[in-house]
Formats: structure tokens, sequence, C-alpha cells
């Protein structure tokens, strides 16, 4: 099964070792299926979701949020997330 859009976002990963603290950016993806959006380390139906949002922060980028049944859930991303969600509201039935 193919995606239909994906939206990049970033986790901050923080390493500390004896000596120093190292921090990193890691870029992940955020994809839309027919039926489920799916990141990194979670799945969520459509079924479940039930809004899409997205917050500036600073100059650029901000947090998209993904509203669900269970919890609510926020992505750091460094451009605006819109299309994406545009994309997404189509195919979610309970918006």
């Amino acid at each position: 099964m193919t995606f239909i859009v994906k939206q990049p976002y970033i986790k901050v990963i923080r390493e500390v070792g004896s000596v120093e603290k190292i921090e990193y950016e890691d870029e992940r993806f955020i994809y839309l299926y027919e039926d489920k959006i799916v990141t990194e380390h979670r799945e969520f139906p459509l079924a479940d979701v039930f809004d899409l949002s997205y917050r500036k922060v600073g100059g650029q980028g901000g947090l998209l949020f993904i509203h669900t049944n269970h919890s609510l859930y926020s992505y750091t991303v460094k451009s605006s997330p819109e299309y994406f969600i545009d994309i997404c509201k189509r195919y979610i039935t309970n918006i």
C-alpha cells in the first residue's frame, strides 16, 4: 500500500554521557494512507482521529497535533503542515 501524502517532523534526541551532553534532530515522517496515519512509532486508524491542528511556535515551524479518541499527540514541524492537514481532512469522516 502506498501513502497518499507525507509530512516531515523532527524528534530532538538527547544523549547524556559521562562527560558531555549531545543533542541532535532526527528527521522523520508522518504518512497518510487511505485508512490510517502512521508515524515512526504510532499508527492511528482514521476512525479514531477527530481532528488535526497546527500551532506556530517562534519564527517558523511549530507543532502539529493529532487529536484521537485516545489522546492528543504533538509533533514538531519546521514548516507549515497546512497542506498535509487539508489532505487528511478529506479522508477523515469524523471531522
